[in-house]
């Protein structure tokens, strides 16, 4: 089986192989064509939105993805959720000598494709390949540059009379990730909600110019979330516990290990707040969208001062929402 080298990560014949016969033969445009040091992008008159993350993910393939797409999605959608119509993205790989290439090919073909879908284009890129035990498969970084469309969302924003809505169910990408590795089968397929999120933020702030702020729950999920909101708003949040949808299988992964699906990573949700008499408006055009199908609004902003977030119960008992402490699982995003 053909693997990665380390004469592929040596700046020589077999690392000009590899940008000619894999990188470029799958993201090719006219500025990655060049092979500059540095893109030359044309970029509009205005602000503009930059954004970077590290991917690492064991195994790199999962049900609804591998880590080339997660990798596109995540920094699509961080971009996406400041107001930003996605433009460019640079992607850096560090690849263990032993990779498997056609491993490594699909895992670029997922780039591809998610890239593909937001129009985003790749415009540079570097690999570095190591000796084997220094790294775990691969790791993948990414940086993006998008175009601020809509200005002032910020977790800063928050008022009294927002209203919280989700666009779907929460904790897919955290179950499904977790179940891969420990092996847990339910007779239910646990997928990941991995994709990028531009086209439903697009009608979304096509629909209201009130928005006050967005975030896709990744890493700590939704608790995350609504607690940063909360404590940099200075805001007491509510939301009705059985509001918040998820997946049944979801829901049992997390009984069984004794986790909480509002703390799992969702790669492909956002979360917005905007003023409570908007919500009906834009939640019908979000559940007339693919990506907004299941949106739902959870809960609202109730009092100033006091930057916490409390759940209710069907049964009107009220409790604090913890924020996840501590490493839940290893990385997954």
């Amino acid at each position: 089986m053909k693997s990665v080298l380390l004469a592929h990560g040596g700046g020589g014949e077999e690392t000009r192989s590899l940008i000619n016969d894999l990188f470029r033969r799958h993201l090719s445009n006219r500025v990655l064509d060049r092979l500059e040091d540095s893109a030359v992008v044309d970029m509009p008159e205005g602000r503009i939105a930059f954004t970077t993350d590290s991917y690492t993910l064991s195994p790199p393939f999962f049900n609804g993805g591998n880590i080339g797409k997660l990798a596109v999605a995540g920094t699509v959608n961080d971009l996406s959720v400041m107001g930003a119509r996605p433009r460019y993205l640079s992607a850096g790989f560090m690849i263990e000598e032993g990779f498997p290439y056609d491993d490594l090919e699909e895992i670029v073909k997922g780039m591809k494709e998610e890239a593909a879908a937001s129009e985003i284009m790749v415009v540079t890129g570097d690999t570095k390949v190591l000796p084997r035990g220094d790294l775990k498969g691969i790791l993948i970084n990414t940086s993006g540059v998008g175009e601020i469309v809509y200005a002032g969302l910020s977790a800063s924003n928050l008022k009294v009379g927002d209203g919280i809505i989700v666009s779907g169910t929460v904790g897919d990408h955290g179950a499904c990730i977790l179940a891969l590795r420990e092996g847990i089968d339910f007779g239910l397929s646990i997928g990941s909600d991995c994709q990028s999120l531009w086209g439903l933020v697009e009608e979304v702030l096509k629909a209201s110019d009130e928005v006050h702020a967005m975030r896709d729950p990744t890493r700590g999920g939704l608790a995350a979330v609504l607690t940063e909101w909360s404590t940099q708003s200075g805001v007491e949040i509510e939301v009705l516990e059985e509001e918040i949808p998820v997946k049944d299988a979801v829901r049992g992964a997390c009984e069984l290990l004794g986790m909480d699906p509002t703390h799992l990573a969702s790669e492909g949700r956002v979360v917005i707040a905007l003023p409570e008499r908007e919500a009906e408006d834009v939640l019908s055009v979000m559940r007339s969208h693919p990506l907004g199908r299941g949106a739902r609004m959870i809960g609202r902003v109730i009092g100033s001062g006091r930057g916490r977030v409390v759940l209710r119960s069907s049964y009107n008992t009220r409790r604090i929402m913890e924020p996840p402490s501590g490493e839940l699982l290893p990385r997954i995003c």
